[in-house]
């Protein structure tokens, strides 16, 4: 199973969240954030327009995440470097005990900055 985990900014639109994924070049089988951003607008939209579920993240399932790429303010926020690298690990790993995750493609960026996305791949136990 692929995870694609999504950080974004208040301001981003479906279209900014639409960037990031396609910036990873990966098809995935779901998307995860932390609660707060899976129940964006700008989530919802993005899972209706592509047709795939939202796996909605506690901060506790995210915190102490190792990441490839490290963000000052995520680390200071949410005690992991890469909001979308650790939403992709722990949400690849979501639901399956023991299951393990590995990052495909590490945190892009949108020209903008307003949305970033990482992908993970379940690894079974």
């Amino acid at each position: 199973m692929k995870v694609a985990g999504i950080g974004f900014r208040a301001a981003a639109t479906d279209a900014d969240l639409q960037a990031a994924l396609a910036l990873t070049g990966v098809q995935v089988d779901a998307l995860a954030s932390i609660a707060e951003k899976a129940a964006a607008p700008a989530m919802q939209d993005l899972a209706r327009s592509t047709g795939l579920p939202v796996i909605s993240l506690q901060e506790q399932d995210i915190a102490g995440e190792q990441t490839l790429t490290c963000s000052p303010r995520i680390k200071a926020r949410f005690g992991t470097g890469s909001l979308a690298e650790a939403a992709a690990l722990a949400g690849a790993r979501h639901g399956v005990p023991g299951a393990r995750s590995r990052l495909l493609a590490p945190r892009v960026v949108t020209a903008d900055g307003l949305a970033t996305a990482a992908i993970a791949e379940r690894l079974e136990p």
